[in-house]
């Protein structure tokens, strides 16, 4: 512990208060070992609030959010430590409240608490939260997800939709009988990947051989125009969503607004979002909304109906019941995502000139000595002791070569066009904070995708958002390197395996001027309490 404490005594020299505007908004999360059925089948979960999707954070874009973690966890079948991660929003100077374990911060211990702090600095959009990543990534499997919505005010696209709240958020999600933990084992051995056993509609679904659960239910009016979040929370299935009879109209992707685009259907990966409008000017009935699944390999799971994801769209005025029409007709019109346009100061960073630095990865898999292998460029991801973050701020990480390799930390300048070449595997997906449900998320960014799975290269007007789909296709991303902060890139059953890099973005800028980190006490304090955990709770 000595090594740790002169790491905290060097940290304190750089403790600054944050700068508050806008209103806090306070939610407390307890987190705990409820039992939950959302497909009707009870289990034990890793469970905010007692319920699954987790409690909705709603705020809007001048906020500040004040999240009161507690870990109330004690199922030993399950991980008991936690972090949460905020898929999406940009962290600027609080890299430290961004939730990665061992990249931004040390976990939170059983039977301790910590308040993530997070000024949203007018960022607005459809954002979620997840259980963090490292070797604790599966454990969101377990239930520690929900949806994250900032409101703006003046948003671009207001005269769109009349309604905008709590009740035109939808989440779409993969769900698991069997704990976790058990189940990576069984992954890490070289086998394919854990396949759920339903899929949910704002946290409803059914299984093969289970109860007729109702379906959950989206209520509208005649007449009224509804601004839709669609969320996909899962860890592995991505979805095709429609609403039968209605069009939708695309207006914000992953937290940022686009030009609006009509399409009868979309795909949607693990952890990306879509705003749509749908017009309820149809006659008084019921319709479906469908989900179906896409995943490989879905037949090793019997209870599985990757067909059985649905929810009914309920007009006033309709019967209390399901729709009468045929449930599983797919929808026309479905959105290529190089057809999406940013609303606002559209293009990639620099243009089609080349980038400042331009970097190949590639993913690729195999299975040695019995145990399962993801690797990006040959290296397989292995967590340090201690947070990136930390050793950054305070031992004064600068270089590649001040991490290990088994780190793969590419260090960034400054302020640079930085353009990621993204090459899959067919044995899996990546998403760029990099899911794995063909997709990549990068952290900190939201990003301009030149080069899409499909379409031709677009520097003038491509997609902007923060996770992409890749497959086994090369996918050519750009973003400036403006927002100083150690930043994942992973996928998560396959981060498991070694599938993730860390982007260490201007290490100078982390730790002193207008972008410097603001560093917490209580933030320092998460890691000498867990540090002094048995291993089984790490």
């Amino acid at each position: 512990m000595v090594f740790l404490s002169s790491f905290f005594r060097t940290l304190l020299l750089v403790i600054a208060p944050a700068v508050v505007a806008g209103a806090d908004v306070n939610y407390v999360f307890n987190i705990d070992n409820s039992n939950v059925a959302p497909d009707g089948f009870s289990r034990a979960g890793v469970i905010v609030n007692g319920v699954f999707p987790g409690t909705l954070i709603q705020a809007n874009k001048d906020d500040v959010l004040h999240i009161a973690v507690n870990d109330q966890l004690t199922n030993p079948t399950m991980r008991q430590s936690i972090s949460i991660h905020w898929h999406g929003l940009f962290q600027m100077r609080t890299a430290s409240e961004d939730g990665p374990a061992m990249v931004n911060q040390c976990p939170i211990s059983p039977g301790h608490s910590y308040t993530y702090d997070i000024p949203l600095n007018g960022q607005s959009g459809t954002f979620w939260y997840a259980l963090s990543l490292d070797h604790l990534s599966s454990q969101y499997v377990d239930g520690l997800r929900g949806a994250l919505v900032v409101y703006d005010p003046v948003d671009p696209h207001l005269g769109l939709y009349d309604v905008d709240d709590a009740s035109t958020v939808i989440t779409l999600a993969d769900w698991y009988h069997k704990p976790a933990p058990g189940m990576e084992d069984i992954f890490l051995q070289g086998n394919d990947e854990p396949i759920p056993d339903s899929g949910l509609v704002n946290g409803v679904g059914r299984y093969n051989g289970g109860p007729t659960v109702v379906r959950a239910r989206v209520n509208v009016i005649a007449g009224k125009r509804y601004r839709f979040r669609v969320i996909n929370i899962s860890a592995y299935a991505a979805f095709r969503f429609s609403i039968e009879g209605h069009d939708l109209t695309i207006i914000e992707v992953d937290g940022i607004s686009h030009v609006a685009h009509t399409v009868g259907g979309f795909d949607i990966y693990v952890a990306q979002r879509y705003s749509v409008v749908l017009n309820a000017n149809k006659p008084v009935a019921n319709y479906w909304i469908r989900g179906p699944m896409t995943l490989q390999h879905d037949s090793d799971n019997p209870n599985l109906d990757t067909r059985n994801v649905y929810a009914v769209l309920h007009y006033s005025g309709a019967p209390n019941a399901d729709p009468t029409t045929q449930a599983d007709q797919g929808p026309n019109n479905i959105l290529e995502e190089y057809q999406l346009a940013a609303l606002e100061n559209p293009g990639a960073p620099g243009g089609n000139a080349p980038a400042d630095r331009s970097i190949d990865l590639n993913f690729s898999q195999d299975v040695t000595n019995g145990r399962l292998e993801w690797t990006i460029n040959g290296i397989q991801y292995q967590s340090p002791d201690l947070p990136t973050l930390l050793n950054i701020i305070a031992n004064g990480y600068s270089t590649e070569s001040n991490f290990t390799r088994p780190e793969h930390t590419f260090v960034l300048a400054p302020n640079q066009v930085i353009e990621l070449v993204i090459h899959g595997s067919s044995h899996g997906n990546a998403t760029l904070q990099s899911r794995c449900s063909p997709t990549d998320s990068l952290h900190g960014h939201a990003f301009d995708i030149v080069q899409s799975m499909q379409g031709p290269p677009n520097y003038v007007n491509p997609p902007r958002r923060d996770v992409v789909g890749v497959g086994g296709s090369t996918v050519i991303i750009r973003f400036r390197s403006d927002n100083p902060g150690p930043w994942f890139l992973h996928c998560h059953w396959h981060l498991e395996a070694g599938l993730a890099v860390v982007f260490a973005e201007d290490p100078n800028g982390q730790r002193t001027g207008p972008k410097a980190q603001i560093i917490k006490q209580s933030w320092l304090d998460l890691c000498p309490i867990y540090k002094a955990l048995p291993a089984g709770l790490q």
